[in-house]
C-alpha cells in the first residue's frame, strides 16, 4: 500500500470488540416484542446503517414501541455492558505502531461524542488519536456530515489517507471523503457483505502493521 499519513478509525466493532453485547441487546428487543432471537450471523447480514434500518430488518415493530425509545434503552444497557467489552487482539500495540511512525489518527465514530470520549478513556486508548470525532445524539444517524466537515476543513493530503471500518457505511464515507477504505470482517457485517465494496478486507486493525 501506499504511504500513509492519516487514519480514520472506526470505533464500535473496528476497535472495541462489541459483537456479543450488540447481539444480546437486539435480543433483548425482540423478546420484548415476542420475536424470535437471532444468531450472530444472521445479526451481521442485517446489520446497516442508520440504525433505525437495521431494526426494522431484524422485525422490530416500531408501532409497538418507538424508535427512539428502543434507542434510548439501547444506550442505557450498552452504557453498563461495554465495560466488559475488549479491545481486538493487538489494538494498543497497532495503534502505538502507526503513531511511531508519525500517522495521524483519528477516532471517527456513530457513537454520541461524550459517550466515545468516555469509552475511549476507559480502554486506555485516548491518547493515540489526534482527533476524536462522534456524533451529537444518540441516534446514530450517520457519521457522513462530521467526516466531510472534518476533511474539507483540515489540511489533508486525501491521496495518503485511509478509513478503516467494519461497514459497508465506513466505505461509503471514503467514498464521500475521496479516500480509500480498508474494512475489518471480524466486526459487525460479514465478508460476503463487505465483498461487493470492492476494498481491501482484513480480519482485524492487527493486520494494519503489515499493510503500512
Amino acid at each position: 500500500m501506499k504511504e500513509i499519513k492519516t487514519v480514520f478509525f472506526d470505533f464500535n466493532g473496528t476497535i472495541l470488540d462489541d459483537m456479543d453485547l450488540c447481539l444480546g441487546l437486539l435480543n433483548d428487543l425482540l423478546k420484548t416484542q415476542n420475536k424470535e432471537p437471532v444468531d450472530m450471523d444472521y445479526y451481521k447480514h442485517i446489520f446497516t446503517f442508520p440504525i433505525k434500518d437495521y431494526y426494522s430488518r431484524a422485525g422490530l415493530n416500531f408501532e409497538i414501541e418507538s424508535y427512539e425509545s428502543m434507542a434510548n434503552k439501547f444506550i442505557d444497557r450498552y452504557k453498563k455492558g461495554y465495560l466488559d467489552c475488549k479491545l481486538y487482539p493487538n489494538t494498543k500495540e497497532t495503534l502505538a505502531y502507526l503513531k511511531n511512525k508519525g500517522i495521524k489518527l483519528i477516532c471517527l465514530s456513530a457513537t454520541e461524542l461524550n459517550m466515545l470520549k468516555e469509552q475511549l478513556k476507559y480502554f486506555g486508548i485516548v491518547d493515540y488519536f489526534d482527533e476524536i470525532l462522534g456524533i451529537n445524539d444518540i441516534y446514530a444517524k450517520s457519521k457522513d456530515d462530521i467526516a466531510l466537515n472534518y476533511i474539507n476543513n483540515n489540511d489533508i493530503d486525501k491521496k495518503s489517507t485511509i478509513i478503516v471500518g467494519d461497514t459497508l457505511h465506513d466505505h461509503e464515507c471514503a467514498n464521500l471523503m475521496g479516500i480509500e477504505a480498508v474494512l475489518t470482517y471480524s466486526g459487525h457485517q460479514a465478508i460476503d457483505v463487505l465483498e461487493p465494496a470492492g476494498t481491501t478486507i482484513i480480519k482485524n486493525i492487527s493486520v494494519l502493521k503489515e499493510l503500512l
